[in-house]
């Protein structure tokens, strides 16, 4: 079968998403180390500073929906990339005049992330009016496999950056990678869409979550994304703690570990479109969720037989399954969606799987402090059964080919 050949507006977008993805990833990976190496930042510092990189998620989302669906994608994402290079930007400036700390550290970071929750949001949105509805499995299945690489490859070079030539290179990088994907977003032709008509917010807001949460495809999905996330968050509570004191490793074997996270989310890019060939979108998306039952078998499995190819296998599909996942189940919402829905429906998402990702990180903290990590490990096993369960049990599975576009919504519909 021939690959699609995605429009020169998509290939743009593919390549902002690149540069923005592995600008996150870079600073991700520098800001804990700047505040560690150079500011003498413990545990509780490192914790709030990811809570502040995290937060725009729980806080931004929505109100970022809501524009999405107002005003030109392309221009909503760009000036978040701008703002997320000037943020990256400030923090060798101010510590080169003595200034820096680990809260102004957090305080930037929390701004850098917006251009990521901008992202998260917009570009599906964005998807749909730049390519033709029959590639959209194709188009998508590009922008994961993009994050994918940066993923994998990011805080490899953000510690490199940091090792080699100090923080100030590695922020200057991702802040150059911020300003590309800006300008490659500017270069986008967006097709022109009707006004909004002006309304309260929160009626807005309201309209995207009742269609979210009364769609029959929608519904379990948004589900399956929370039960997952909070499964795999009690997981890595307990994973650093698990591998030393269960299986035993070193710290180059943990690394060796979370690595093959990273080749599992390229290969499972990488093989989306011949999965999307084979299946129907409704089997690709419960796939992943499968996929999941695997990772956490072979993961509680290493509690009787502590070796460590059964946390390597793991962490291989765990990355590899959620792409295929994230891939099908995009396009659908993309299909199904009204366009002028599309921004809220990519927000109320986003905010639900992100705001599953602090409570399973507290219930995985908490439990392992009374029953220790193996437990943690155990209950995150049966949290992906249920969460695969959710998804199986749904209509999801029986959804064929993505049917066309759904007309805008009325105004002022809930």
């Amino acid at each position: 079968m021939v690959r699609p050949s995605l429009p020169p507006a998509f290939r743009r977008l593919a390549w902002s998403n690149l540069a923005a993805q592995a600008a996150e990833q870079i600073a991700l990976a520098a800001a804990p180390l700047t505040a560690v190496l150079a500011l003498g930042a413990g545990v509780a510092e490192t914790g709030a500073l990811a809570a502040a990189q995290t937060l725009p998620f729980l806080l931004l989302a929505l109100p970022i929906g809501v524009l999405a669906d107002r005003i030109a994608r392309r221009r909503l994402m760009a000036a978040a990339e701008c703002l997320r290079a000037a943020a990256l930007l400030a923090v060798p400036v101010v510590g080169a005049l003595g200034l820096l700390s680990v809260p102004l550290l957090g305080l930037l970071g929390f701004l850098a992330a917006a251009g990521t929750v901008a992202y998260s949001v917009a570009a599906p949105s964005l998807v749909p009016a730049l390519v033709p509805h029959r590639d959209l499995a194709a188009a998508n299945g590009r922008l994961e496999l993009a994050r994918s690489l940066a993923f994998a490859a990011g805080p490899a070079i953000g510690g490199v950056l940091v090792g080699w030539t100090g923080a100030p290179a590695a922020f200057a990088a991702a802040a150059v990678l911020s300003l590309w994907a800006a300008l490659l977003l500017s270069r986008i032709a967006e097709p022109p869409r009707a006004a909004a008509a002006a309304r309260h917010p929160l009626r807005e807001l309201q309209e995207g979550a009742v269609f979210v949460l009364r769609h029959p495809l929608l519904r379990p999905i948004l589900a399956t994304a929370v039960g997952w996330n909070l499964s795999w968050f009690v997981l890595q509570a307990a994973w650093i703690p698990y591998a030393v004191e269960v299986v035993g490793l070193s710290a180059a074997g943990i690394g060796t570990t979370l690595g093959a996270y990273g080749i599992g989310m390229v290969a499972g890019a990488l093989s989306a479109p011949a999965v999307a060939r084979r299946l129907r979108i409704g089997r690709m998306i419960a796939l992943g969720p499968l996929v999941s039952v695997a990772a956490g078998a072979a993961m509680a499995a290493s509690i009787r037989w502590p070796h460590p190819a059964l946390p390597a296998a793991a962490f291989f599909l765990f990355g590899a399954g959620p792409i295929l996942w994230t891939i099908g189940q995009t396009t659908l919402r993309q299909s199904v969606t009204p366009p002028d829905l599309l921004g809220r429906a990519s927000a109320l998402m986003t905010m639900a799987t992100f705001g599953a990702r602090p409570l399973g990180a507290a219930v995985g903290a908490a439990l392992g402090s009374l029953a220790g990590p193996a437990a943690c490990i155990a209950l995150a096993a049966v949290g992906f059964v249920v969460q695969a369960a959710t998804i199986a049990l749904s209509a999801v599975p029986r959804a064929d080919a993505p049917p066309e576009a759904a007309a805008p919504a009325p105004a002022g519909t809930a």
